[in-house]
């Protein structure tokens, strides 16, 4: 298996996070190593890195990559949900600098060896999901969901305008044969686009794809209930960084990180706070940090990418 890992923002990530020798990181998606191998780089000789993964070949590509760095690293694979179990006991960990977030699917996801549906441009079954251990496939969706809950899942996860014709089409096509690969889904979709075209200059699957594989991985869902998570174990100074890929994971970090840099969130009308809320974080880029015109020319995939970092406090 051959996986090359570009990261995306690494000069960024490495200027915020800003690891030193002996320190220790958690990469919650450590994908095929690209971002952790810098960290170890700066963080020698003794700084440790925590790697977490849900896709077993993205544990195997890091520990490849990082292989030198074999003494210093821990790759697991499980979800960064989970994380506040894994670190339990594990006193490698207590003092730790900061964690990385890169969320969305990995460039060996939606590369040509991969069999998981993830990509339109490949044909491959419908799975979708991340790891092994969830049951939910994509096919399941397609193949069992009602017209108003797929309009739902394309509407809410993947802001398609075309929701609903989108969902009616898939019932009609179904109703003749099951629809279980990329081509077949691709059928409906193109159709669908013969009628109505896409406004936005997005290929017409590009939504389509993206609302399939958010709700067979759950993955708004679980950002949002692990944000508090991943702050709560990061000691005053630690800081975390978040890179999403499209607008609803950029909400929900924006809005999560404004939250927790306020002292009170009672609502304006209430002149006397009544919240006890206390600020938890430091908002370190007022403004979304997105690639640069040369590092989106390099690699495409980095295009919609967005970083935001806070530090505990």
């Amino acid at each position: 298996m051959s996986y090359f890992h570009q990261p995306v923002l690494l000069g960024e990530v490495l200027e915020y996070l800003q690891p030193k020798p002996n320190q220790n990181f958690i990469d919650c998606t450590v994908g095929g190593g690209g971002h952790a191998e810098a960290i170890l780089e700066k963080t020698s000789p003794r700084g440790k890195l925590l790697g977490l993964d849900r896709d077993p070949a993205a544990i195997a590509a890091s520990l490849k990559r990082l292989n030198k760095y074999k003494n210093r690293i821990t790759l697991i694979q499980d979800s960064y949900k989970n994380l506040d179990k894994i670190l339990y006991g594990k006193r490698l960990f207590l003092q730790l600098s900061g964690i990385l977030l890169d969320l969305g699917i990995s460039s060996y996801q939606v590369s040509i060896e991969d069999q998981r549906g993830f990509s339109f441009r490949k044909e491959a079954p419908l799975d979708m999901r991340f790891g092994p251990d969830g049951e939910l496939t994509a096919e399941k969706i397609l193949n069992n969901y009602s017209e108003k809950k797929l309009t739902e899942i394309f509407k809410k996860f993947g802001e398609e305008p075309r929701a609903k014709q989108l969902a009616k089409q898939i019932i009609l096509f179904r109703k003749r044969e099951p629809i279980r690969t990329t081509s077949a889904l691709m059928g409906t979709i193109k159709k669908l686009s013969a009628i109505q075209s896409c406004s936005d200059g997005l290929h017409p699957a590009t939504r389509v794809f993206q609302a399939l594989r958010i709700a067979v991985n759950d993955e708004l869902n679980v950002l949002e209930e692990s944000l508090p998570k991943l702050l709560k174990i990061l000691p005053v100074g630690g800081r975390l960084a978040v890179i999403s890929f499209h607008s609803l994971e950029d909400r929900i970090v924006k809005q999560y990180f404004n939250q927790e840099s306020k002292d009170c969130l009672c609502p304006k009308e209430i002149p006397v706070c009544r919240c006890s809320h206390q600020k938890t974080v430091k908002i370190l880029n007022k403004k979304v940090i997105i690639p640069r015109p040369e590092e989106v020319r390099k690699n495409p995939r980095s295009r919609s990418a967005k970083l935001r970092v806070v530090e505990r406090i």
